[in-house]
């Protein structure tokens, strides 16, 4: 095989491999996440602002935490479009899959009353949010709904991530505050070390680009030596010069 053709397939078989771990860490960040958002739950001492908005709907509707999860997420979506945000194969499956594996967890997990079980477990439930936050966002498959809100959000109006982020989460969790969601130290703890867990899962999992290999030096063939008649006449012999050596220039 030529050495162009073994690059190119060495280069080939790498795209593969990065593009399944990019898929792998989709995937399982969004059923980490969702996880996680149940553990919160059944912890039942504050939740993040999103879940506190979604379980203040999810009393007064009678869904479950789950589908009111993806209803919101599909309606933040439907916002995207004037905004003029594109999604991406993460964005539709956060929409789904998240809320999906927060009700399987609800319904595995049995329920606790002891405080002794409940700080532990609410513990956990932030550190596999930062986990699944870092696992989601490497796969770079695209934005949830609501943080691509955020970021369209900062293009139209030219404010800072920071303040629109602010203003979004500030709003849904009074909202789902009034409407009876869960606040508490649960809320606070979340706000306070999401951040840090985050930047440290996406630093600990980031997928490396892969390189495209270096073409090969092209091969230099030596020149063939050259007899000294040829060499003395230039390109061509001299006629006869090999023949009879009497013969003078």
């Amino acid at each position: 095989m030529p050495q162009s053709a073994t690059y190119l397939a060495t280069f080939t078989r790498g795209v593969t491999v990065h593009t399944g771990r990019r898929i792998v860490h989709l995937y399982a960040g969004l059923v980490l996440y969702g996880a996680s958002d149940g553990l919160l739950v059944g912890a039942g001492l504050g939740l993040d602002p999103w879940d506190v908005f979604h379980q203040g709907i999810s009393d007064h509707s009678g869904l479950s935490i789950g589908m009111v999860s993806i209803v919101v997420g599909a309606a933040v979506l439907l916002l995207w479009w004037p905004l003029r945000q594109r999604p991406g194969l993460g964005t539709v499956s956060n929409v789904f899959i998240v809320g999906l594996a927060m009700d399987g967890t609800l319904r595995l997990l049995p329920e606790v009353h002891a405080l002794g079980v409940r700080i532990p477990l609410l513990v956990a439930a932030i550190v596999l949010n930062g986990v699944a936050t870092g696992l989601y966002i490497t796969a770079r498959f695209g934005p949830g709904p609501r943080d691509g809100l955020m970021t369209g959000l900062h293009r139209r109006t030219g404010r800072s991530i920071r303040l629109v982020r602010t203003g979004i989460e500030l709003t849904v969790l009074a909202v789902g505050f009034l409407l009876g969601g869960s606040v508490g130290v649960g809320t606070v703890l979340y706000a306070v070390a999401i951040g840090p867990l985050a930047q440290y899962f996406l630093r600990f999992f980031e997928i490396p680009q892969p390189i495209a290999p270096p073409e090969p030096e092209p091969v230099t063939r030596p020149e063939p030596e050259r007899s000294p008649a040829v060499a003395a006449g230039g390109d061509r012999p001299v006629a006869g010069a090999a023949a009879d050596p009497a013969i003078l220039p």
